[in-house]
């Protein structure tokens, strides 16, 4: 097998950042789409010639995998699904509804042997990638995913729709076990919690916040590490990061003009090969299915990233 024949399952905005990027990659053939509504299914396969089923199951009987971007509420079902039938699968986050649904499935990705992948896409960011092999002790980690407010996602709060991001970046850098938390949040806009904070401490005494609101004006996406030496501040949107030190020296230095000055600190940029992290996920997912890489994330990483997050959540719903 040269190629991977992969299936679309949800037609919103996220299943069609998907299609635009298989057709990028030439290790996939897009076998074709499902979407529960019919308009969209006729609209998305006649945009891009493509076909379109009238059921999972149909579209599973012609795919080696499939991605799935339909709403969080239907993950698991379709999951399972495609895992029984021997498929693999790559699905948008969260990977489930809770804990209890995504150990499940770890037990039938075992038994079936599939490759499966949580849409993490930050992991495949340029930036995140150069950082991690930078920093070796982070003491504070700070990030701030804020967004103004959309009607897109409208079946999870704030923190299982973009906190989650945050939460698995943190832990994979820090390494180590959380052995406390707390976290509170708030309903503005919708019956979920639209804004969230949450402080991690782990077992090496780093001690996290992070910090999603999606009802914020502005878009923000940060992560910003205070390490004994230096501090490191890294924006997702543009695969930036910039490092500040203290100076070495901090003695007078005469400039032109009798004018006297001061180094107190240094400020280094990072040079990022940037590239389409969504691109990179699907590239990566096709090439593990081809045995041409392992997969960057364990099913065990996305298990514990799903734990922490769903006892935040159940944490600030203690606190309403």
């Amino acid at each position: 097998m040269n190629k991977v024949r992969i299936g679309v399952v949800g037609l919103g905005r996220m299943g069609r950042f998907h299609i635009n990027v298989i057709n990028q990659i030439d290790d996939i053939i897009l076998s074709g789409v499902y979407d529960i509504d019919n308009n969209s299914s006729t609209e998305i396969s006649s945009y891009y010639d493509l076909k379109s089923f009238e059921s999972i199951d149909a579209l599973l009987n012609e795919s080696d995998a499939l991605i799935i971007a339909s709403p969080t509420i239907t993950h698991f079902e379709i999951s399972k699904k495609a895992i029984e039938k021997g498929k693999h699968v790559l699905v948008e986050k969260p990977m489930t509804e809770t804990f209890a649904q995504a150990l499940e499935l770890s037990e039938l990705i075992e038994k079936h042997k599939v490759i499966f992948q949580v849409g993490h896409v930050e992991r495949f960011n340029g930036a995140v990638r150069n950082l991690k092999r930078i920093v070796d002790d982070p003491i504070l980690i700070e990030t701030r995913r804020l967004s103004p407010f959309s009607d897109r996602i409208t079946d999870v709060g704030v923190i299982f729709d973009i906190m989650i991001h945050d939460i698995d970046i943190v832990t994979s850098f820090v390494g180590k076990p959380v052995i406390s938390y707390h976290a509170s949040g708030k309903r503005i806009r919708t019956k979920h919690e639209d804004v969230a904070s949450a402080l991690l401490e782990f077992e090496n005494n780093t001690v996290a916040t992070i910090s999603a609101s999606r009802i914020t004006e502005e878009k923000i996406r940060t992560l910003s590490i205070s390490s004994s030496d230096a501090y490191f501040i890294l924006d997702y949107a543009t695969q930036d990061i910039t490092i500040h030190r203290q100076a070495t020296s901090k003695s007078n230095i005469k400039l032109f003009g009798g004018i006297n000055y001061r180094q107190e600190s240094t400020i280094e940029r990072v040079f990022v090969h940037r590239d389409n992290p969504l691109k990179l996920e699907v590239t990566h997912f096709a090439k593990c299915i081809l045995k041409e890489e392992t997969p960057l994330v364990s099913i065990e990483d996305d298990l514990k990233t799903l734990r922490i997050t769903e006892g935040i959540l159940n944490e600030v719903k203690r606190n309403w």
